[in-house]
């Protein structure tokens, strides 16, 4: 074979050769492509895992039990996960079904909250114990029994504190706060109701 032919036939072959590279790697590409199409939407290989539980209380009660499973510490003999779950269905009862009547006041605000039925019990054992709560915030607070609920009046000197106990709300003051994550953990672990 002569030299001229021979280049014209190792270049025509390093031509096809190539084509044929750069089809497989794109078939290879667009399989892979695919393949994390396919795992972003859980149809199959490494998909991504979610994070969210589904559910607001199963959530929180799954976070709770992790950080004490992993708490040496943590005396299971002590641990009541019942007491925490029947907390966040009286948060939950506050928060979705009690009626809150708001009452502007010049330094702040009265509600009465009320409800019936379960939502009746959980207003009468949140409520009065958030109120003590927001002592720390510099806002005089006062709960009072009422037949179908709980009276809370939430008051303040400052000027600036009251325009934001009106703007607030009933439930925009019963957040306030940091406790409540710490209340749920010691609640799981039996050393508060």
């Amino acid at each position: 074979m002569s030299a001229p032919r021979y280049c014209l036939g190792l270049a025509l072959a390093l031509i096809v050769g190539a084509a044929a590279i750069i089809a497989a790697s794109a078939l290879v590409l667009a399989q892979d492509r695919s393949h994390m199409d396919h795992a972003r939407h859980g149809h199959g290989g490494a998909a991504t895992v979610p994070t969210m539980p589904g559910q607001e209380a199963f959530g929180t009660i799954q976070e709770i039990v992790r950080i004490l499973e992993a708490d040496p510490a943590t005396d299971w003999s002590k641990v009541n996960i019942g007491a925490l779950r029947e907390h966040l269905i009286d948060m939950d009862e506050v928060t979705m079904r009690a009626r809150a009547s708001e009452r502007v006041l010049n330094n702040g605000l009265e509600i009465a909250v009320t409800g019936q039925g379960r939502t009746l019990a959980a207003i009468k054992r949140m409520v009065p114990a958030h109120a003590h709560e927001l002592i720390a915030l510099g806002w005089s607070t006062k709960s009072q029994d009422l037949p179908n609920g709980v009276k809370l009046v939430v008051t303040a000197s400052d000027p600036r504190q009251v325009i934001k106990i009106k703007a607030l709300g009933f439930m925009g003051i019963m957040v306030q706060g940091a406790h409540h994550q710490t209340h749920h953990l010691m609640m799981a672990k039996g050393e508060s109701h």
